[in-house]
């Protein structure tokens, strides 16, 4: 068990500390990006890390950017850190928790697909039968899988803020039309791909966010792809729609926090010690759900 909180490289200058990732610039065509053990909920970052969470987001990702390969380039140059440039070659502290990537210029939109109706697709449905603008059918419950996978964009909020839901059209005015038409395609194409492995795996890919950049000219998926902080897997096993279902990721830390009583406001509470390791478990839990494999240590 390994807990990274936070970074520092000698030599080396960090360009983006966000909730849970730490960014690194390599040269200009190069970042090194590190996934730290760092926990939000509510958008505030709590004090205490969930250990091996890094390593679970960042080989899920890669799995996912592999098996996504055929579908859409993506940013991921290296994840050995014996083939990274210095001041970062060789760093254990990096191992299985960092990549070497692209620099691109990201999209101004979040694009999310939902297969399911849940979280803020099922309450936006409950108030006017759409999302994003999208009609869909009378009648559907919570947790429901859509007749067919649909695509709603989301703007992207200042930190400390939440996204808000826009339509399509919306979208294409921020983007472009053409260039948002080709996202909508690309995104649907892995969020199928991805939910037949999940279903393979016993799980249920509800919904998910990525992130599209541009890099040389080139439309490329970037940051992290289908972890359980960038989406919603249900366990197949007990599943019924109806009601919410059971998710892979800080549900147990969201129960416990909406017990407490706190304001959702920085500074967040300590976690007990059994909520850190149940937490963990779920991670780890997910990471062999979905690779099949046992996670590498980091």
């Amino acid at each position: 068990m390994h807990v990274l909180k936070d970074i520092q490289i000698n030599g080396a200058t960090k360009i983006s500390s966000g909730k849970v990732r730490e960014i690194f610039a390599v040269d200009g065509e190069r970042l090194l990006m590190v996934t730290s053990d760092r926990i939000s909920a509510f958008d505030v970052v709590l004090p205490d890390p969930i250990p091996d969470k890094g390593a679970v987001l960042n080989q899920i990702s890669q799995f996912w950017f592999d098996k996504s390969a055929g579908i859409v380039a993506n940013h991921v140059l290296s994840t050995d850190v014996n083939e990274y440039p210095e001041p970062f070659r060789g760093d254990v502290r990096l191992a299985g928790r960092s990549m070497l990537v692209k620099r691109a210029r990201p999209l101004s939109v979040e694009c999310i697909v939902r297969g399911y109706l849940a979280g803020s697709g099922w309450k936006e449905y409950r108030q006017g039968g759409t999302i994003c603008g999208i009609v869909l059918p009378a009648g559907l419950r919570e947790s429901e899988r859509l007749p067919e996978p649909i695509f709603t964009p989301s703007t992207k909020a200042a930190l400390g803020n939440h996204d808000e839901n826009i339509p399509f059209e919306k979208a294409c005015e921020l983007v472009g039309g053409q260039l948002m038409e080709r996202v909508r395609h690309l995104a649907i194409a892995i969020y199928t791909m991805a939910a037949e492995h999940a279903l393979s795996r016993g799980l249920i890919l509800a919904d998910t966010k990525f992130e599209f950049g541009i890099s040389e000219g080139e439309l490329i998926v970037i940051d992290e792809m289908l972890t359980p902080d960038s989406s919603r897997f249900f366990a197949l096993d007990g599943y019924a729609p109806g009601r919410p279902q059971p998710s892979f990721d800080k549900q147990f830390v969201r129960n416990y926090l909406e017990g407490l009583a706190w304001d959702k406001t920085p500074p967040g509470p300590r976690l007990p010690a059994d909520i850190i390791a149940k937490t963990r478990a779920k991670y780890l839990e997910a990471y062999e759900r979905i690779t099949g494999q046992r996670l590498k240590p980091s």
